[in-house]
């Protein structure tokens, strides 16, 4: 058995990041934000390129502060009030007079956002001419991750391997989670220093606090809402499946409507960070544990989530909320539930037999509907593994053990459903043409 604790603990601090805003526009808006910085005065022209997968996440979605949505708006906040330092949290606490800027902004109509021409999965290009200054910058593979920056012709960063100016799929790196083993994720995990992860209770107090928000009153869809006064009505039973579904609903509804307000992150999406631990949240209020075990179960809930992203791509066409942070969910409850290895890894192939066609259409309020799913099926897979009901081998994409069931799921998410993701952008353009 390899330790891989320090390797494992690099990656969640890595990971696991608070984050205001869908993390498509908020990614955007930090771009935005760091060209300002280096332009050093006002935008006279701009050209934003960002990848299919990054317009497609942020179409739709509610930004924090404005009643707007989408991308420009996301843009024009980063341009006119962004501070690139707040990192993925870039969009917290802007001013009303910098939205009512912002917003005058992007009325000029003079904001240009066009999909990229690459494979990329995260990809964002940024360029501003000012009266005396040209500046760049480039985030690619992560949300945060600069690769390139320069002032005029001045490189002041430049990690892009195959060239500066190239929009091709960069290379996967190397990842510990390339021949990962479920088991090694486990032990290692049980062997952590707890100090090391009491940072993850940070996420069990920010999201609770943002699903508390989309509980007070209809927001959004109002998903969670609904289900909690169906719950009070005595419709629905006050159980854990129930309270894990108004939970992570009730966080989505508030977040996708651009409430101003910090969600943990997961993998580089706050929706992941939603549904990898309110579930476990939710078990929680029902069964307590010490927050040693509960900090240990959120990182075995994000470690899942990192195993199964490395494997189906960062942004994809299946709904990565849906089954990669609800598989880790149901690992993190599973290990709750004190169940073996084996039956956390049923747990984790239930889950994937249960959730894989669940399909990724965007960031929207709509995200709830799918959240709310994928929140009681982290339940109830790990529920169902607990008495050793699992899908068997050689069932479906379920393979011969848990290990390779991931590996299956990634085949069938990043080769599988390429076409699928461009069909999906292409029904969602035409729907928002100008008729």
């Amino acid at each position: 058995m390899r330790d891989l604790r320090n390797e494992f603990v690099q990656m969640l601090k890595d990971e696991v990041k608070p984050a205001v805003g869908c993390t498509e526009p908020v990614a955007l808006a930090l771009a935005c934000a760091k060209c300002k910085e280096l332009l050093g005065e006002e935008v006279e022209k701009n050209r934003m390129l960002v990848s299919p997968s990054i317009y497609k996440n942020g179409m739709c979605v509610g930004i924090p502060g404005t009643e707007r949505l989408g991308l420009k708006i996301a843009s024009a906040i980063g341009i006119v009030a962004g501070k690139s330092e707040n990192g993925l949290s870039v969009l917290e606490g802007t001013s009303s007079d910098d939205i009512k800027k912002s917003e005058a902004l992007m009325d000029q109509g003079k904001l240009s956002i066009e999909p990229a021409d690459t494979k990329e999965k995260v990809y964002i290009l940024v360029e501003f001419w000012g009266k005396n200054n040209y500046a760049k910058v480039i985030i690619r593979t992560k949300h945060d991750n600069f690769v390139f920056l320069q002032k005029n012709e001045d490189i002041l960063l430049n990690n892009i391997e195959d060239g500066a100016h190239s929009i091709a799929a960069a290379p996967k790196k190397a990842s510990v989670m390339d021949d990962a083993t479920l088991e090694e994720i486990v032990k290692n995990i049980e062997s952590l220093d707890y100090e090391d992860i009491k940072f993850l209770y940070d996420g069990v107090k920010m999201n609770l606090e943002m699903a508390e928000a989309g509980l007070d009153h209809k927001i959004g869809i109002g998903v969670g809402y609904g289900i909690k006064q169906s719950i009070e009505d005595g419709i629905l039973g006050d159980d854990i499946i129930n309270n894990s579904m108004m939970l992570t609903a009730g966080a989505s509804d508030a977040r996708m409507a651009g409430l101003d307000m910090p969600v943990m992150s997961s993998n580089g999406s706050g929706n992941h960070g939603l549904t990898a631990i309110l579930p476990i949240v939710a078990y929680n209020q029902k069964f307590p544990q010490s927050d040693e075990r509960l900090c240990r179960a959120l990182a075995l809930s994000h470690l899942t989530t990192a195993y199964i992203k490395n494997f189906t791509g960062r942004l994809s066409a299946m709904c990565g909320c849906g089954v990669a942070a609800a598989t880790g969910a149901t690992a993190g409850i599973a290990w709750l539930m004190d169940e073996n290895i084996e039956q956390i890894g049923g747990a984790i192939k239930n889950a994937i037999a249960d959730l894989s066609g669940m399909i990724c259409d965007g960031a929207k309020p709509g995200c709830a509907l799918k959240l709310s799913t994928a929140a009681s099926a982290a339940v109830r897979n790990a529920l169902l593994a607990k008495q050793g009901n699992y899908a068997q081998s050689i069932n479906g994409i379920v393979g011969l053990n848990v290990d390779e069931t991931i590996r299956n799921l990634g085949r069938v998410s990043d080769l599988g459903m390429s076409a699928t993701d461009e069909t999906i952008l292409n029904v969602m353009n035409e729907m928002n043409k100008v008729k």
